[in-house]
């Protein structure tokens, strides 16, 4: 099944391998990148701020120095969401206000990926306070999707998958509670992946309204909200999950043809357009001709409706930071803990499914990359064959991994026409818990199989 590719461009791994090999060196591989930004990003706007005379100054000292056997990324140049603080850089969440505000300090995860030798060339564009599947604000303007002008990126790690899908930067990282990785992947063509709530810190990335304040220091991540990456195939997919990780991991390396499936299609209250609908079922049908062993239904999947209603009221509760809902009224304590035992409950029923299954396949967004408005998807509408529905039932495609922790993994499989124009389709692979490469190398197994 074919799908959109953009770029030629190598890869992290790949660009790594030609430095350590003496075929390129980090300043030509910084050089190259920043040059393509220049070039290519005047048409698509993903980069929101630039780094390059850090980043040069950076791959001067690791040429002077050489690559160390625990650099993996030694020399890639790579963007990162402008919401995680890079020292030198201001971090806005979209808001003008907060743009002449420099981060004193890079985010942990920076200084984990340039531990790995990557190179921070700049910082790719958000929805103001990343509460949208679109990706654009009054500091840094509206990012494109590469393959459509006219689309959205996906958000809130648009201008993430958009540099990474133009070819401009082999990688990049982003942030997910509502899909703001997987979506961005599933819009452009790329690879994400949703890590396991925890696995990758994300102190200093922090709303500028909160991190400004006298003496505040972070002390754990937030409910729900992870890092994850995004890139252009698998293996640099696994590689940037190592590096940022707070534990190590470990791989099972279960062939997929001894795994078994369960692959879902519609959600409860999250109808599906045909766009999307028919390259995720042309894709089961090529893995069950394949050999994978797969069930459409089972009644171990846990009660999506319900627990899709308490990870809405537990989001809204994490990224509005406990302040009153529209209506006025503010969560109490004692809301907070009923949705922590009924998250704890979701997480055990998916443990017990997870007993009988390896994984599971699901779609990563109602549709395919939508046409630009000037409001947030989930204010308006989506329209699913024909007709509108509220564009608030697309989350259900990512509170089905992001209510109980797990991780899942995008992979492009496929293209469709949506509401006039060919763009690229993905897949989610969802897993269990702390189980980020298994689904990572699950998900590179399923596009050996659909993109051969």
């Amino acid at each position: 099944m074919a799908y959109p590719q953009l770029t030629n461009e190598p890869g992290a791994l790949a660009t790594a391998a030609a430095i350590r090999e003496g075929r390129l060196s980090v300043a030509e591989a910084v050089d190259a990148a920043i040059v393509r930004l220049e070039h290519d990003d005047a048409s698509i706007d993903a980069l929101a701020v630039p780094n390059f005379e850090a980043a040069y100054a950076e791959a001067r000292a690791l040429d002077a120095a050489g690559p160390r056997e625990d650099q993996p990324l030694f020399g890639v140049p790579m963007t990162i969401k402008e919401s995680f603080d890079v020292a030198g850089l201001p971090t806005t969440f979209g808001h003008p206000e907060h743009k002449d505000k420099i981060a004193p300090r890079d985010a942990l995860l920076v200084r984990r990926l340039k531990a790995a030798g990557a190179v921070i060339i700049g910082k790719t564009n958000v929805p103001v306070d990343l509460t949208d599947w679109q990706s654009f604000n009054p500091v840094y303007g509206r990012t494109m999707n590469p393959h459509d002008p006219e689309r959205s990126p996906g958000g809130s790690s648009g201008g993430s998958a958009a540099a990474v899908a133009s070819g401009m930067v082999p990688c990049d990282y982003g942030t997910d509670i509502g899909g703001s990785v997987r979506v961005p992947a599933h819009f452009c063509g790329v690879w994400g992946h949703k890590t396991t709530w925890g696995l990758i810190p994300k102190h200093g990335h922090e709303s500028p309204a909160i991190s400004r304040r006298e003496g505040f220091i972070a002390a754990a991540d937030g409910p729900l909200s992870i890092a994850g990456p995004l890139a252009r195939n698998a293996a640099d997919l696994a590689a940037l999950t190592i590096a940022g990780a707070e534990v190590p991991l470990r791989r099972r390396a279960k062939p997929l043809k001894n795994c078994r499936i369960l692959a879902l299609t519609e959600l409860p209250g999250g109808p599906l357009d045909d766009s999307v609908r028919v390259p995720t079922e042309a894709a089961y049908a090529a893995l069950e001709r394949a050999g994978v062993k797969i069930d459409h239904s089972s009644d171990l999947l846990p009660d999506q409706a319900l627990y899709h209603r308490s990870y809405l009221k537990m989001m809204n509760i994490v990224m509005s930071g406990g302040a009153p809902a529209p209506d006025g009224k503010r969560a109490t304590a004692t809301d907070w803990f009923a949705l922590m035992n009924t998250q704890a409950a979701c997480i055990a029923q998916w443990e017990a499914l997870f007993e009988t299954y390896d994984f599971v396949l699901v779609p990563p967004a109602p549709v395919l990359a939508v046409p630009h408005a000037d409001k947030a998807v989930f204010r308006g509408a989506l329209a699913i064959n024909g007709e509108e529905v509220p564009g608030g039932s697309g989350l259900v495609y990512a509170g089905i991994a992001t209510f109980p922790n797990l991780p899942a993994t995008v992979l492009p499989i496929g293209s469709a026409d949506y509401l006039g124009s060919q763009l690229p389709c993905g897949m989610q692979v969802i897993g269990p818990r702390w189980a980020d490469l298994d689904c990572i190398a699950a998900a590179e197994s399923i596009g050996n199989i659909l993109h051969r």
